[in-house]
């Protein structure tokens, strides 16, 4: 039976308007200065700054150590996204065509944050700036085995909502634009943007991530869906270990789905109405895993967007995530368009 995909019209929230002051944007604004010009590829996600010490030994309760490296790195899977798609596209017909949908804290770490982003070729126009809220900020202590401990305090990502995701996305999403939605930020925000989607004929690319429980209204206004098995797992309970069988159940209700399961280094479960296809993990020696499912995400979002068919989108992204684990940080290793071009298919 397939699944009635037909929008519902979500609450109804006033959509936020914000002004623009040269130099800085005021607290609690979007930059509202750039066109309203549809992105190719536009991002729904948390930004974050991850703080990082490397090295040392891990903490119990109580326990104060010392030791290892201090770092700071642009994150949240939002930004990373964005940034992987962005690289994805430079190069192409559709360089500069990247948008990123979110919100940061009026503090130091938020104006680094637009700042990276905007290095790369993002438009932080609909990036809300949030007065006395905090920027999203991850705590990470990674010993010499590579075990860690992570504590993520979410600040303005939390407090993104429905009316806000909404009066952004009727600026920089058109029709032929695709959507990718992560789920570091409120759900109702995200199926907000989803409804905005359908709404003018866009893809919906919704990558469930962190695993958490998604609402069925969710899932069916989705055209793709890009869990790892973690989150599979999660969205089809029962199927531990068969990622194919998951990905048939997922689609059950719903024949037009497209799904793509990352599965690390035994590489990619495809599935669509015309596909069932395992794409091989690229040979590379990864040294650093972290980010390697945002690449992936933001290169397949970055290929749909292009008008590549799905198959070919899958190939790439692939190529991106196993290319981005070869090099150290998240974003830091993230393939460019020739670097995908260039790849060697595995043995």
């Amino acid at each position: 039976m397939t699944v009635d995909r037909r929008p519902e019209p979500p609450a109804r929230d006033a959509p936020v308007h914000g002004s623009h002051v040269a130099g800085r944007q005021p607290a609690d604004q979007a930059d509202v200065s750039a066109a309203a010009t549809p992105a190719r590829v536009v991002v729904l996600g948390a930004i974050n700054v991850d703080m990082v010490v490397s090295g040392a030994p891990l903490p119990g309760p109580g326990d104060t150590v010392v030791g290892g490296e201090f770092s700071v790195h642009q994150g949240g899977k939002g930004g990373n996204q964005a940034v992987a798609a962005a690289r994805a596209l430079r190069g192409g017909p559709g360089q500069g065509s990247v948008a990123m949908v979110g919100a940061v804290g009026d503090d130091m770490f938020g104006r680094e944050a637009l700042a990276a982003l905007a290095a790369e070729g993002v438009d932080c126009s609909a990036v809300r700036v949030r007065s006395g809220t905090a920027t999203g900020v991850a705590l990470i202590v990674v010993d010499a085995r590579g075990e860690n401990q992570i504590a993520v305090a979410p600040g303005a990502n939390a407090t993104l909502t429905p009316g806000e995701v909404q009066s952004a996305l009727s600026r920089v999403l058109g029709a032929d634009s695709v959507l990718l939605a992560s789920l570091e930020v409120p759900v109702d925000a995200v199926l907000a943007a989803a409804f905005v989607a359908r709404t003018v004929g866009a893809p919906f690319v919704l990558n469930p991530a962190p695993a958490r429980d998604v609402p069925a209204a969710l899932l069916r206004l989705a055209s793709h869906i890009t869990p790892n098995e973690t989150e599979l797992d999660l969205l089809v309970p029962g199927f531990a270990g068969d990622p194919v069988r998951a990905a048939h159940a997922l689609a059950a209700a719903d024949r037009e789905l497209r799904i793509a399961v990352t599965l690390g280094a035994r590489g990619v479960v495809a599935l669509g109405p015309d596909v069932e296809q395992i794409f091989r993990a690229l040979d590379v020696e990864p040294v650093d895993t972290v980010g390697a499912g945002d690449a992936f995400n933001g290169a397949f979002a970055a290929a749909l967007a292009e008008g590549r068919p799905f198959v070919e989108a899958v190939r790439r992204g692939r190529t991106s995530g196993g290319l981005a684990t070869t090099r150290h940080g998240a974003r830091e290793g993230m393939p460019g368009r020739d670097e995908i071009d260039r790849a060697r298919e595995p043995r």
